[in-house]
């Protein structure tokens, strides 16, 4: 049972219905929780009093059991750090990593892309009640660039927030990913 709690749990961040765990670390995790959870249910059924019915059968479909988790878990763990370390190297940054904006402004226009050495999104913000440059800068509150990691254990890149401040036209929003850190 509790085994099928945690596969669950991997298929929902696989499906984006959780979007907090990063989906290598999930994976890594999964595959670390897993054997744990069935080496638990081994010794908890090692410790039941009485003898089994069928001990020879019940012993040989649990070592089958152990080595189809190993297997499983050795997969999944090579499967995690090529994700990480190959398939993660250029994506831009999620919708979700996007600062909610204040009341009363708006996002005028926005673009993604990658290049130099990071992926990005880009958002022109603009206000419904005319306000100027300066007002739209303080109402968001972003006074310098404010950068986190974007994973847990695998994804290690740097996912950044801050304004472009070269431009005096027009609030230009971005949100970065770093390529992996060396």
């Amino acid at each position: 049972m509790a085994l099928a709690a945690v596969g669950g749990l991997l298929v929902a961040v696989q499906h984006l219905w959780l979007t907090e765990p990063p989906r290598p670390d999930a994976h890594l995790v999964f595959a670390a929780v897993a054997p744990l959870i069935v080496a638990a249910g081994a010794i908890w059924e090692r410790s039941q009093e009485g003898p089994a019915p069928d001990q020879d059968t019940w012993a040989a479909r649990r070592s089958g059991a152990i080595g189809v988790l190993g297997t499983q878990f050795a997969l999944t763990l090579v499967a995690s750090l090529l994700y990480a370390l190959v398939l993660t190297g250029a994506s831009t940054p999620a919708a979700s990593a996007v600062p909610a904006l204040p009341a009363g402004l708006t996002v005028e226009s926005q673009s993604e892309g990658c290049g130099s050495g990071n992926c990005y999104r880009l958002l022109t913000i603009g206000s419904e009640n005319g306000l100027s440059y300066q007002e739209i800068i303080r109402r968001l509150g972003i006074t310098h660039e404010k950068c986190r990691p974007n994973g847990w254990l695998l994804d290690r890149r740097d996912l950044c927030v801050g304004l472009q401040t070269d431009r005096t036209d027009r609030v230009v929003l971005y949100v970065t990913l770093s390529d992996l850190i060396d």
